[in-house]
């Protein structure tokens, strides 16, 4: 059995999907992108401020299923320039404690709304 995890803190659904879902005892976010949850607008500053943004959402998504971001298990993070991993990481180190949820990281031709990540995640309630 499945059920729907839903926020007003992380970006609302804009299509045929759900922000999360658990199953199971185990949580499945959708993508997370630098949307602003209470005002809609995209944060469109440095790749550090969406990057905040993006994993804000996440976090606040994560803890509305009950669980929080040290059971985070696994990430997955789609970036637009590879050449900008090494400030994505460095805010990415910010929300996460050690140890690290494993990880795939990669880069993509394109993003919704042409922002510079995109993460979603796998947690343990």
């Amino acid at each position: 059995m499945k059920t729907e995890i839903s926020t007003k803190n992380a970006p609302a659904a804009i299509g045929p999907y759900s922000q999360a879902i658990e199953v199971n005892g185990m949580i499945y976010t959708s993508g997370m992108i630098p949307i602003n949850p209470q005002t809609g607008e995209l944060v469109t500053g440095s790749v550090e401020e969406q990057a905040r943004q993006a994993l804000s959402n996440l976090k606040n998504l994560v803890e509305a299923s009950g669980s929080s971001m040290d059971k985070v298990v696994k990430t997955v993070v789609f970036i637009s320039d590879m050449e900008d991993f090494g400030k994505i990481n460095a805010v990415y180190e910010e929300f996460f404690p050690s140890p690290y949820p494993a990880r795939s990281c990669v880069e993509v031709a394109r993003l919704p709304k042409d922002v510079a990540m995109e993460i979603e995640a796998v947690a343990i309630k």
